[in-house]
């Protein structure tokens, strides 16, 4: 479950770490582990040290000027201690974060009749442009991940390479991001190891983002830390079938979120758990007579600012009510029907056995895993300090409230 701007305990052991023990070069660039706080306990960040010395004009107003390619190739690689080092490197691009330069994607040449819009927001012109603004800070990261790719090909070692292309959470728009729907953590994810992998297959098997450690491990030959609690898909990586390969192991998804963002009165969070099955969501609301994305008086902080927000946010209709409304505390969705998640059929008596078997078994999975949600201890996560920054919390937003106002006479 998710604390946004939580502290990082020097007791929590990371695979780069593991990594670095066993002799490899590893390193980072952009956005790896955060936000939070872990120079306090840490002296690098979990995701490696980092290497971002090398800088380059950005092609639009809202793109870091990191050179991120360059900081792997010229940076990373040139501090390697030989050519025979094994590394690990995390390229944490920053995009496709907002802010995005408004117009930027019609600029660079794209057409508003190509942006797909999902069925949750409205059909308009607004929205096509902040999608195709999207579309243009994807495709930049796309270019860095290319370059690298390149360089590796050209050295001879791109096949001796486990390339891992993926995201930490949705596009940063309203109902997404944050939000424990399909959108929001359904992700792309496309793996590349040489002959290792055959090319070109579509795998269905759910892999969560704890997987990845123990997969790296395994596929370098060194144990699985006792912290660890994901587990290996490289045999579906070394598989030559495409498809469902373990449907009887990889059939089912938690998801959970606790405190993504403050404004809410004393800073709660959203509380919320979700079982996902190749078939259905079900998403029980913990909480549900709070605002999901955050209080309107304090600008739903939990939505990041852009053009569908404000669009959204300048009519209170039926659009408003999906990204930023109350929500039930039940809600089941046939996902294979309804990918944007809009036909809730938690309340309908056809469905009734199948949402309490849902919540059933991931309550008893959350249980087995301790989650403490789950076992009495909600109030624990209250305790997890917030280190971020609380111009937008709710103490601010109320003592703004309560300034006195110059008036004209």
């Amino acid at each position: 479950a998710v604390s946004h701007f939580s502290i990082w305990p020097n007791e929590f052991v990371t695979y780069p770490d593991l990594f670095i023990k066993a002799g490899y070069h590893v390193g980072l660039t952009g956005k790896g582990w955060g936000p939070g706080d872990w120079k306090s306990f840490r002296e690098t960040n979990p995701a490696g040290p980092s290497y971002d010395a090398f800088k380059a004009t950005p092609p639009t107003s809202g793109i870091s000027n990191n050179d991120y390619s360059r900081n792997f190739i010229e940076g990373f690689l040139k501090a390697r201690p030989s050519k025979e080092t094994p590394f690990c490197f995390w390229l944490g691009a920053t995009e496709p974060h907002r802010g995005y330069e408004v117009g930027s994607g019609i600029q660079a040449g794209k057409k508003l009749k190509d942006a797909e819009v999902p069925k949750f927001y409205p059909d308009h012109n607004i929205v096509r442009s902040d999608l195709l603004d999207y579309a243009v800070e994807v495709e930049h990261f796309d270019r860095h991940v290319g370059k690298v790719l390149d360089y590796l090909q050209e050295t001879g070692e791109l096949d001796n390479t486990i390339v891992v292309m993926t995201s930490d959470h949705g596009m940063p728009f309203p109902r997404v991001k944050g939000q424990i729907y399909e959108y929001g953590f359904h992700l792309p994810l496309a793996v590349r190891w040489g002959a290792k992998v055959k090319p070109g297959r579509v795998v269905k098997d759910f892999i969560n983002a704890r997987d990845f450690a123990p997969t790296f491990l395994e596929a370098a030959g060194l144990e699985k830390h006792e912290q660890i609690t994901g587990e290996s898909f490289l045999e579906l990586l070394l598989s030559e079938k495409s498809g469902v390969i373990d449907g009887s192991k990889r059939n089912v998804m938690l998801i959970g979120k606790e405190r993504h963002d403050i404004g809410r009165p004393d800073d709660v969070g959203y509380p919320v758990r979700a079982i996902r099955t190749p078939d259905y969501l079900y998403v029980h609301n913990f909480a549900a007579d709070r605002w999901p994305a955050g209080n309107p008086e304090t600008g739903y902080r939990n939505v990041d600012d852009g053009a569908t927000k404000s669009f959204l946010l300048s009519k209170f209709d039926d659009w408003y009510g999906l990204s930023f409304g109350m929500r039930p505390e039940e809600e089941l969705y046939l996902v294979g029907q309804d990918p944007e998640c809009l036909k809730n059929l938690a309340a309908l008596p056809e469905h009734q056995a199948m949402k309490q078997h849902l919540r059933l078994q991931m309550e008893q999975l959350l249980k087995a895993e301790g989650d403490p949600r789950m076992l009495g201890q909600e109030t624990f996560f209250d305790t997890i300090e917030y280190v971020g920054n609380k111009s937008h919390g709710w103490d601010a937003w109320i003592k703004h409230a309560r300034s006195p106002v110059n008036t004209p006479e």
